[in-house]
């Protein structure tokens, strides 16, 4: 091979590795930089198809990958937080959300002041100016984003560089004709190199500097950018594999859209192309790559928009049930979600809510099992339950790269481990007032014993109620409702053992309902300041 050519290879491959490292960097800077802002994204996710559309784009202008968004919908269906019908919309949404990159690219075509050779330096020396010198996360975001944009576009002007000496070479018509010629194999070849580079944004960055050396026809650009629509999917049917039906669904609509759309817009083009076959062998100009990108992908969720729901039940067919019963889980987590930091974080939040509830639940139960002798295996479901979210919550906690995350979810994320002991531990107790309520089931109680651990129960129901009130809604007024139940439990706890050293001398206990007693009061003390911690890390994040 000859060493000029070997060194345009190598110079072309290290710019695509620059190009990708770039893209990634930026998208790492926009994602931590919009991640306080995008938290509530999945709590919009309703039936509403429009939103779930424009939910779907934003996510990946953001993280500037469809692939990465359809594989978080198919981690989020999995984990049972999103359904089909939502799930389809997010994912047209990003196949438009993921052309922003190919505009990016065309800057280049848009004037001397938009060249890479102009302003990536700029952006590099401006980027790595503010990494040196900046004290806040947010201007390190900032830093981030101005140095992967500018790798990005030393990465692509390393490939153009790398191809214009060959620009006149017969090898390069002569391909791009043999491909314009048969749509069929520009499809294969634009799907082949998405799916072995796993990223559409880069391949359609590859097209585009071909494109910008002059090299490339509009017979073979249309179907090969077609063709990594499709190409793109691969890592989402990747990642389904051992998922649930739903989620393989999931990536089976990515699919399916994806297919459907550039068969229906390759026979338009290529019916057009019949009709002006000057136009299809004219070369395109990046710019004119990013518009039937974008264009593309808009007019394929418009007309398949309304066939949202053939689409869902195709992937039902496709993919169908076969009589079996999935395995019924509580903790709604899924490893696909970690592509997606702030949004996984978001699960988080849900499922530590989901936890402290099932712990309220048996505070309310372990007050009256004494007369409710049911509530004896609904608090063991319950505390089956509160163990499996512990020990799901704690290993998904674990794979979270904390430098992925703003500074407040960093803290917010140190709370989490935290806060999942204490409402495990909340649960304890309460087993402990049940264990003891078992011994005391043919005993006859005393109204005193009654009253009073109806009283202190109460109020330790109270605590724990408004410090998931406060942690669901991040409301501090509710703070100030915990520490006044907590205290009055703490009074209660103090003055109820002194009364029960009063009423035994007057013979008014007897020892085994005393200990009962005195050990039921002890664990809703307990519990009720385990619930104030809760309210404590909520008040500090908020």
């Amino acid at each position: 091979m000859n060493t000029e050519i070997l060194k345009s290879l190598l110079a072309f491959g290290g710019g695509l590795g620059m190009f990708i490292y770039g893209m990634q960097l930026m998208a790492d800077g926009l994602q931590k930089s919009a991640g306080a802002k995008t938290r509530n994204l999945l709590a919009i996710l309703t039936n509403n198809r429009i939103v779930g559309v424009l939910v779907g784009a934003l996510i990946t202008a953001i993280i500037q990958s469809s692939s990465a968004t359809t594989v978080m919908v198919v981690g989020f269906v999995n984990a049972g937080l999103m359904n089909l019908s939502q799930a389809i919309g997010v994912i047209m949404g990003a196949n438009i959300g993921t052309t922003m990159t190919g505009w990016l690219v065309s800057m280049s075509e848009w004037g001397s002041f938009f060249k890479p050779d102009f302003f990536a330096p700029l952006l590099l020396v401006a980027g790595t100016a503010i990494m040196l010198f900046s004290k806040t996360e947010r201007t390190r975001q900032v830093s981030s984003i101005l140095v992967g944009f500018g790798i990005l576009f030393i990465g692509l002007n390393t490939m153009s560089g790398a191809i214009a000496p060959y620009s006149d070479e017969p090898i390069f018509y002569q391909a791009f004709t043999v491909i314009g010629s048969n749509p069929l194999f520009g499809l294969l070849v634009g799907a082949v190199v998405t799916a072995v580079i796993q990223s559409s944004s880069a391949s359609m960055g590859i097209l585009q500097t071909l494109a910008f050396n002059g090299v490339v026809n509009w017979g073979s650009a249309a179907f090969i950018a077609l063709g990594q629509n499709i190409g793109t999917c691969v890592t989402a049917l990747i990642s389904c594999i051992g998922a649930h039906r739903n989620a393989q669904r999931a990536a089976m609509l990515h699919l399916l859209f994806n297919i459907i759309g550039s068969i229906l817009v390759g026979t338009a083009v290529w019916i057009f192309f019949l009709i002006n076959p000057a136009i299809s062998h004219a070369t395109v100009s990046g710019t004119s790559l990013a518009l039937f990108h974008t264009g593309f992908n808009i007019a394929t969720t418009v007309l398949l928009f309304p066939f949202a729901n053939v689409l869902v039940k195709m992937s039902e067919r496709l993919i169908p049930d076969h009589g079996e019963v999935e395995e019924k889980k509580y903790v709604h987590l899924d490893k696909r979600m970690l592509m997606g930091p702030s949004f996984a974080f978001d699960a988080i939040r849900q499922e530590i809510i989901h936890m402290g509830t099932l712990a309220l639940e048996n505070i309310s139960f372990s007050r009256d099992v004494l007369v409710n002798p049911d509530h004896f295996a609904k608090m063991e479901e319950n505390e089956q339950k509160i163990d499996e979210y512990q020990k799901e919550l704690a290993n998904y906690l674990e794979k979270f790269d904390a430098s992925t995350l703003p500074p407040r979810e960093q803290v917010e994320m140190q709370h989490a481990m935290l806060m999942i002991n204490h409402i495990e531990r909340i649960s304890d107790y309460c087993m402990n007032i049940r264990d003891s309520a078992k011994d005391m089931l043919d005993e006859k109680m005393s109204e005193y014993t009654i009253e009073d651990i109806n009283t202190i129960s109460s109020q330790a129901y109270k605590t724990m109620k408004y410090a998931l009130k406060m942690r669901e809604s991040y409301d501090i007024d509710h703070y100030e409702k915990v520490e006044k139940h907590e205290n009055r439990v703490d009074e209660m706890e103090s003055r109820m053992r002194e009364t029960y050293i009063d009423r035994l001398n007057s013979g008014k206990y007897n020892v085994r309902e005393g200990i009962y007693f005195l050990d039921t009061i002890y664990n809703y003390e307990r519990i009720s300041d385990h619930a104030s911690k809760l309210a404590e890390y909520t008040l500090q994040e908020a």
